[in-house]
């Protein structure tokens, strides 16, 4: 539909029709022996004059580049490119890309984390013989890109290094606690304090005693619902109640603190599943097939970034040559 726009290079007409006018000349003498002659009606002559041929030169240029811009003019003028996601191993990708036999290729950060989907937004940009490597962690996308070039990913699943998080651990019962997040294996690490102060990832409080206003955390575990009163309206899911506070969400249970292994695991497991956003599974390294049936989406490049600068500059221009033409 956006093509349809180009019929509205009709409208140069009229600028072209504003600036040619009729203009009738008429001068009239008096002779001393026009008493002589016989009588005869003036003769009139019309012409037509190009006037302001400058203004006109730029009103039919705004209005081309107003089509062009309304119509989404895309050049494809890209080559071959590689397209890094943020994150990506810098000395990995390198070896990739000699291996693919691009190295002379551009090289394109991708903004955000799914590089399908700002390929898809700019698809019409590159060249129909461009070649395209997608480097890096990608996200598995729920179907298999559709693109007018061939397209090959090369995925490198992200490694998973060694983290520490404070847990605060405010309770009578803190030794049963201690040997929850004690039995955790994996490559994240929990360090459990006593002392209610500074950043913490998780609060264990387990008092009766309100908790100090300055304490912040993103998650509480409330061991005595008389604590926090926001218990009191709170809403339950895989039976826990939970709710927001000022402090940060909490949660609480009867079954706290878990009595065996079975309870401890099913707490973890719905501690990481409800709390944390899930990690997106890695696409696998493979080859992607052009398709030429692909319906490109509106484009937004760099393209028509420029016609809207060159929009702003020939507006200021029409209206200086307009402001001139006056005076």
């Amino acid at each position: 539909m956006n093509a349809l726009w180009w019929l509205g290079l009709g409208l140069l007409a009229l600028p072209v029709l504003w600036h040619r006018q009729r203009r009738q000349r008429i001068r009239q003498e008096p002779l001393a022996t026009a008493r002589f002659l016989p009588r005869a009606d003036p003769q009139q002559l019309r012409v037509w004059h190009w006037t302001e041929r400058l203004l006109l030169l730029a009103r039919c240029l705004l209005l081309v580049a107003v089509i062009a811009w309304l119509a989404d003019l895309v050049l494809p003028w890209r080559r071959d490119a590689v397209l890094i996601p943020a994150g990506t191993d810098s000395v990995w990708a390198e070896r990739q890309i000699k291996q693919a036999g691009l190295y002379d290729a551009s090289w394109i950060a991708v903004p955000g984390g799914d590089p399908f989907a700002w390929l898809a937004r700019h698809d019409r940009e590159w060249r129909p013989d461009a070649r395209l490597l997608v480097l890096g962690n990608v996200p598995m996308p729920a179907m298999l890109p559709r693109s007018r070039h061939r397209i090959e990913v090369r995925s490198r699943a992200p490694s998973f290094a060694s983290t520490e998080q404070r847990v605060v651990v405010v309770s009578k019962r803190a030794v049963q606690w201690r040997a929850m997040f004690a039995a955790l294996d994996g490559p994240r690490r929990y360090k459990v304090d006593d002392a209610p102060d500074g950043a913490a990832e998780l609060v264990v409080w387990d008092v009766p005693q309100a908790p100090p206003a300055s304490l912040r955390a993103p998650l509480w575990w409330a061991g005595d619902e008389s604590s926090f009163p926001e218990l009191k309206k709170a809403a339950q899911a895989d039976d826990i109640r939970y709710a927001d506070s000022a402090r940060g969400r909490v949660w609480a249970s009867n079954a706290w603190p878990p009595a065996g292994p079975q309870a401890a695991r099913r707490l973890f497991e719905s501690w990481q599943r409800l709390h944390y956003a899930p990690v997106p599974y890695t696409m696998p390294s493979q080859p992607i097939a052009p398709t030429t049936s692909v319906t490109p989406l509106q484009s937004s490049g760099a393209l028509r970034y420029l016609l809207t600068l060159i929009l702003l500059g020939l507006f200021a221009v029409e209206r200086i040559l307009a402001h001139a033409s006056r005076r």
